[in-house]
């Protein structure tokens, strides 16, 4: 006989499951796209939360007082909050290869709206978000999220969170030491050809002096910057795929750093 018994303690269990699951939703990569309405957002925290209830482990809901629980309820929130924020992170390096390729082009006071973020962000950042993006779902990495949720209760229980200032700095550190690398290595191509070439209008400026080099190399450097990106944007799969593997060992991290 099935019991459809639904207690208070149930109620709160099912609550703390809805915070976390919330709170990922709202901050990872792919679901918290700004264009996403609200209501399908909740909508979809509140059916994975039903999906998950009854599946995962949950400690004793120790408490005595209100504070107390809305102590579970804050740990449960910045549960959710980091294991998210662990793979939105590595969106930003797009930005920052953006960024420094329309400084090389010559287009970086060109701003567009961002797909993800509403935000305004350079051309380049915003044409490899939308690759990005694109290869997220070609690669099926948004159910690598959902299953690295599910996954984060088995290993941290409901009220089971133990935050390790230390271990996650540590991981922090390491992505942020690797962030410089992975962005410059997408533009690399383009700021060694504007860098080459910047010399050889330097050289002809003096070489030629007669020569408006300024009027000239604007108009060169963005033809051969915009060329470069086109010709390199075959690299861009095995660049998503860099910065996907780091998704993954930052979550693992993060999840393990909970523990």
């Amino acid at each position: 006989m099935i019991d459809y018994t639904f207690t208070y303690g149930d109620l709160e269990i099912f609550l703390l499951i809805l915070v976390r699951v919330t709170m990922f939703v709202y901050i990872a990569p792919f679901f918290s796209m700004s264009n996403t309405p609200h209501p399908v957002r909740i909508g979809f925290s509140f059916l994975l939360s039903v999906l998950l209830y009854g599946l995962v482990p949950v400690n004793t809901l120790d408490y005595n007082t209100i504070w107390g629980f809305t102590l579970i309820v804050l740990k449960e929130f910045f549960t959710g909050l980091l294991i998210g924020f662990a793979a939105q992170i590595c969106t930003l390096i797009s930005n920052l290869a953006g960024q420094i390729s329309d400084m090389q082009i010559g287009l970086s006071m060109v701003q567009v709206m961002s797909p993800g973020s509403r935000e305004n962000v350079a051309v380049s950042a915003a044409l490899y978000q939308y690759a990005f993006i694109g290869m997220m779902l070609v690669s099926g990495l948004y159910r690598y999220f959902i299953s690295a949720l599910v996954d984060s209760f088995r290993l941290i229980p409901v009220n089971g969170a133990i935050f390790n200032s230390d271990k996650l700095l540590n991981s922090m550190l390491k992505f942020v030491s690797a962030y410089m690398i992975i962005g410059f290595r997408i533009c690399l191509p383009i700021f060694i050809v504007t860098f080459v070439m910047n010399v050889i209008l330097g050289i002809l400026a003096r070489v030629a002096p007669q020569m408006n080099m300024f009027a000239v190399g604007v108009q060169l450097k963005m033809i051969v910057g915009l060329s470069m990106m086109y010709i390199t944007s075959i690299l861009l799969y095995n660049a998503s795929d860099f910065i996907f593997s780091n998704m993954r060992q930052l979550m693992t991290e993060f999840i393990n750093d909970l523990m």
